[in-house]
């Protein structure tokens, strides 16, 4: 039976009723985000995640910056464990978590609601890439893990219209869909700045690509990360990227 819950240094990541468990992917994304920072005076920045799951990236990120973050999902079942996850932590004032389907923008009448005119210095996510031919039956779970639950030109557009001018957009996906990614970000007027290929060991091809993009045409730096080295085991790069969360 799979442990219910995954044990980082500042927190405690529940996922038994979630529909995605903790995942390297997840992990690798909330270490490698970047908030940016801002020439205005801006008091808070704001941080969405999108597909928050069990509120792992939120909390990650709420350890990492001094930021407010919404998290929204569209599964309730993810909803009401990502609140408790947050209550639980010593982030709770920092986060909130609605239930959202960022894909239609439709935003909850109630009280709770989100604002709907809310612009955000960073926008994050893992979101679901599986091509329709692997659903597996399981609705929740498809839900979270294939592309008809938010097709990435639904992600992209939506993000770039809720990005604040100097804000970033960061996401990882499959390796192989990275140039359509990136071209319809272009499209929508978002530009690569950073990227990480994650490759399993040195020998492999990378299986996993992180993106970061912004409104500004710049250079973009480019890297590669190895999981694990010759001998199998987690790389200096993994662990220091991932240091301030792995017990």
């Amino acid at each position: 039976m799979a442990t219910p819950y995954f044990q980082f240094k500042q927190f405690t990541i529940w996922h038994d009723k979630c529909a995605m468990k903790v995942g390297t992917d997840g992990v690798l994304l909330g270490a490698w985000a970047e908030v940016p920072e801002l020439s205005s005076c801006k008091e808070n920045r704001r941080v969405l995640d999108v597909g928050t799951g069990s509120g792992l990236i939120a909390l990650m990120l709420a350890q990492r910056f001094p930021v407010l973050i919404d998290g929204i999902d569209i599964d309730e079942s993810a909803v009401l464990q990502a609140k408790e996850n947050v209550k639980n932590s010593p982030f709770a004032e920092k986060i909130n978590i609605y239930k959202q389907d960022f894909a239609c923008m439709q935003y909850d009448s109630a009280a709770n609601k989100m604002n709907c005119n809310q612009k955000y210095d960073l926008i994050v996510s893992n979101p679901p890439f599986y091509v329709e031919d692997t659903i597996s039956g399981n609705g929740t779970r498809d839900a979270a893990r294939h592309t008809s639950s938010l097709p990435f030109i639904d992600l992209i557009h939506n993000a770039s219209s809720m990005l604040t001018d100097e804000g970033l957009f960061t996401v990882i996906i499959p390796a192989v869909a990275a140039s359509d990614f990136i071209s319809l970000c272009v499209m929508n007027r978002l530009y690569l700045r950073r990227r990480l290929d994650i490759r399993t060991t040195e020998t492999k091809e990378p299986k996993r690509t992180m993106l970061e993009f912004s409104r500004k045409i710049t250079d973009t730096n480019s890297y590669v990360l190895s999981l694990r080295n010759k001998n199998n085991e987690l790389s200096e790069e993994y662990k220091a990227l991932t240091k301030d969360f792995y017990l």
